[in-house]
């Protein structure tokens, strides 16, 4: 095997902290891993939330949402070899009973294998810092450095034609909302979907729905510039929760009530909003994080006499080696332009990326390095 790579990588030091970029050191891969030198990263919402108080440990690189070029493969892994262009998206086990039936977002081994910070099989670390271990193996990438360590469960080649600088937020964020239209709910032509919330993942639920060929399409979004976009994107309808106050109206106005509801906001009183326009038998994905002593507020009754209900979707119930090639074949067909949703950004400029995107200035920005 090869010898450990002097990389660059966005370090968090502390709970709330800026990311300081820092010169490391990351691992040779072992057989079953890859070693992928970073083209482009998202930075995603729970990105910016592991960095302001979801415990995760500290100091910590970051970063889930990786596109490269794999420059050395394990002994043991097959399918993928250095040159190729890949996604990198979470990791799974393979082995328990979700696993084995396709659902590997909800791997029994979901939280060590992607949150813990070391190696799950040994608590390794995959990055160093002066030869002391540093917090990393982030959705098992943290591709917030110029070099990650993967596993071959987790990288996905694609096409060297494609865009790779944007692809990376396919690994998580853009499937999360487009796998919860179409793999969770099982929107299909025809249906309608009202999507609470127009940031990176309501809008890739739309941009999900539409490349299905679904009805009406209606999203809820306070931001005028991002409500635009969605029209423009093939929303049906737009309602500004800001000169229309009683949503729930507006919507059975517009459509009598939808067969699914997605909701991104995490906001308990939006959720309610959501299950009331539901129409009989309809379904309400769950997207949001929401506060810890939340509690969802639909009327029981009022559930019950339209036989609706409400889930949590983790990652759009995707597994990543089908379903990114499946929205890759989208965009390439033309019917899934989630590269309107990005803006790109230097690697060295990650605070002022993750600002834009707190304030709701940029929907998806990418890294580049």
């Amino acid at each position: 095997m090869g010898t450990a790579r002097k990389a660059r990588a966005a370090v968090v030091r502390k709970t709330g902290a800026p990311w300081t970029i820092e010169d490391v050191e990351v691992a040779a891969p072992r057989e079953d891993e890859v070693l992928v030198r970073m083209v482009g990263t998202g930075i995603c919402h729970t990105d910016i939330a592991c960095r302001t108080g979801f415990p995760v440990p500290m100091p910590i690189v970051l970063g889930h949402e990786g596109a490269g070029v794999i420059e050395e493969v394990g002994a043991k892994v097959t399918g993928l070899k250095a040159g190729d262009h890949v996604v990198l998206s979470f990791d799974s086990c393979g082995k328990c009973h979700n696993c084995e039936q396709h659902q590997p977002a909800y791997c029994f081994d979901f939280y060590p294998r992607n949150l813990a910070g070391m190696r799950s099989a040994d608590g390794s670390a995959t990055v160093t810092e002066a030869g002391l271990p540093l917090n990393a193996v982030f959705f098992c990438q943290s591709s917030f450095a110029t070099y990650a360590i993967a596993r071959a469960v987790n990288t996905i080649r694609i096409d060297k034609d494609l865009p790779l600088e944007i692809m990376g937020p396919l690994g998580c964020g853009i499937q999360t909302g487009a796998g919860a239209a179409v793999n969770a709910l099982g929107v299909k032509a025809g249906d309608s979907l009202a999507i609470f919330g127009g940031g990176a993942v309501g809008l890739s639920a739309m941009l999900g729905a539409r490349a299905v060929n679904a009805g009406t399409v209606i999203v809820v979004e306070p931001n005028i510039a991002r409500g635009k976009l969605a029209l423009e994107l093939g929303a049906t309808h737009v309602i500004n929760p800001k000169e229309i106050t009683d949503v729930l109206a507006e919507i059975k106005r517009l459509c009598g009530g939808v067969n699914y509801a997605i909701d991104t906001t995490g906001i308990p009183a939006v959720m309610g909003v959501a299950i009331e326009a539901l129409l009989p038998r309809g379904m309400l994905g769950l997207l949001g994080v929401p506060p810890p002593d939340a509690t969802l507020p639909g009327n029981l009754f009022s559930m019950l006499v339209r036989g609706v209900g409400a889930r949590y979707i983790v990652e759009g119930d995707s597994d990543p080696q089908e379903f990114i090639p499946r929205m890759i074949g989208w965009y390439k067909a033309g019917k899934f332009p989630f590269d309107r949703l990005v803006k790109k950004f230097p690697f060295d400029q990650i605070n002022e990326a993750a600002h834009a995107s707190e304030t709701g200035e940029v929907i998806k920005p990418v890294l580049v390095f």
